[in-house]
């Protein structure tokens, strides 16, 4: 992947941020803190969060989704709209032309609606490190979702409509327990650039090779380390899977070259598997009996995760890759790429693709398979999600159309909730879309 130095936080470079030059959000607080002493700290909360969220209801009445006052802008959503497919400019690392991609682009149907919009709220902001990595965003149930924000890792409950701090990475981090044979290494500021929860525990990398880990439900860090001295040392994607034997383990893939593979138990390093190219994102099949590893080549490997050995290269993109995602049955490959596409293999006879479904705008940077193996969700690095039904072999689709850089997607476990992290200085949010069935009707009485 690109290598960036940044000092900073949101790191994405400035023309993706400041959609508007418009002070929304702020403007009914400062008048009532101008008006004075009335206005208690409930209260500009409370007023806050009424002008910045957006509820069911109020989209259905025609409240823009995420809360943008077109009425008070210069252009309609469809003429900004407009100028945006036009002035995006992809990100990409290899300038070859992209002869044939077009044709082998599958014809979709766009318009279905799998997931109806639930709710907005500006008071979860994802935050961006490096502008290729958007694995930010997870969620543990319908009501649980856990985002990068600044240096924190913040858990929201959408039923109780609270956030709440659970990882704090700013100052000293030093683990507080011991275990025999790991090598832990205190950090500080560490600079979260890609996240992963599961169960109980969630992992978070960092922008200097650094990898957390910590249980929900336990105070502390339970093991954090540097995983090299590598100047060229990002932490890119974090994965938390069970192999074959029903154990627990993370594995991380990082700018040095390296796959690294650690015993949860333990957190002890128990293999470490050099590759020609940085890697940016590795994924094991739901069975634990494969491994995608992705990076800066336009071929993606399959491997043993065992022994780190290739067992196969998937050929076809024309760029990079930094994402991946396992259908349920484990038999379908999901791969993303910053050729604006996102390749389906069958790993039965991987020779060549089974299908390629193209974003509208940029790179396919972020793939999630909803635990039923219906939907497949693609995200692009701005203003774009597609869901995609498997069951019509990924010919239906729905697309989510909104403003802003998106920090990540997720399912919720049940599949009912779709989540959609958006980092904007303005217009940051948590957007939720709940799934459609025979009693969607029902919301209209709550």
């Amino acid at each position: 992947m690109a290598v960036n130095l940044n000092d900073d936080l949101e790191f994405v470079d400035d023309d993706y941020f400041d959609m508007f030059e418009f002070e929304d959000e702020g403007f009914e607080v400062n008048r009532l803190r101008r008006e004075g002493n009335s206005a208690g700290p409930d209260d500009v909360e409370d007023a806050s969060k009424q002008k910045s969220d957006t509820s069911a209801l109020e989209y259905r009445k025609g409240k823009d989704m995420q809360g943008i006052p077109w009425e008070r802008l210069n252009y309609t959503r469809d003429k900004y709209r407009e100028m945006r497919l036009k002035q995006y400019k992809n990100f990409q690392n290899l300038s070859r032309p992209h002869h044939g991609l077009e044709k082998e682009c599958k014809q979709v149907k766009s318009g279905s609606r799998f997931y109806d919009f639930q709710s907005n709220t500006r008071l979860v902001k994802s935050t961006i490190v490096h502008f290729q990595l958007r694995n930010l965003l997870w969620a543990t149930s319908k009501h649980d979702v856990y985002t990068v924000q600044n240096y924190s890792v913040m858990h929201w409950s959408s039923l109780l409509q609270r956030g709440q701090e659970v990882l704090n990475v700013a100052g000293q981090i030093a683990p507080t327990q011991k275990y025999h044979g790991s090598s832990p290494r205190p950090l500080s500021r560490v600079q979260i650039s890609t996240m992963a929860v599961k169960d109980n525990l969630m992992v978070a990398g960092g922008f200097q090779g650094e990898v957390i880990c910590k249980y929900l439900n336990q105070s502390g860090v339970a093991f954090c380390t540097n995983l090299t001295d590598s100047d060229n040392a990002i932490t890119n994607a974090v994965d938390i899977y069970q192999p074959s034997n029903g154990s627990t383990r993370v594995m991380t893939a990082n700018n040095d070259s390296y796959v690294r593979v650690f015993d949860v138990e333990r957190f002890v390093l128990l293999n470490r598997f050099p590759h020609s190219w940085s890697v940016n994102n590795t994924s094991v099949s739901p069975d634990g009996k494969l491994l995608a590893v992705l990076g800066d080549s336009t071929e993606c490997l399959v491997a043993d995760p065992q022994t780190g050995k290739a067992i196969g290269s998937l050929k076809g993109h024309f760029d990079y890759s930094f994402a991946s995602a396992w259908h349920p049955d484990g038999r379908i490959l999901a791969t993303g790429n910053q050729d604006k596409t996102c390749r389906l293999w069958d790993i039965r006879n991987p020779s060549q693709s089974v299908a390629v479904l193209k974003g509208r705008m940029g790179a396919i940077r972020g793939l999630k398979f909803s635990s039923d193996g219906r939907f497949m969700a693609m995200a692009e690095p701005a203003d774009f999600v597609h869901i995609c039904d498997a069951t019509s072999d990924y010919y239906c689709t729905q697309e989510i159309d909104l403003f802003g850089e998106i920090a990540g997607i997720s399912f919720s476990l049940d599949s009912e909730a779709l989540f959609v992290g958006v980092a904007d200085r303005t217009y940051g949010s948590l957007l939720e879309f709940n799934r459609r069935n025979q009693f969607h009707f029902l919301d209209s009485f709550f």
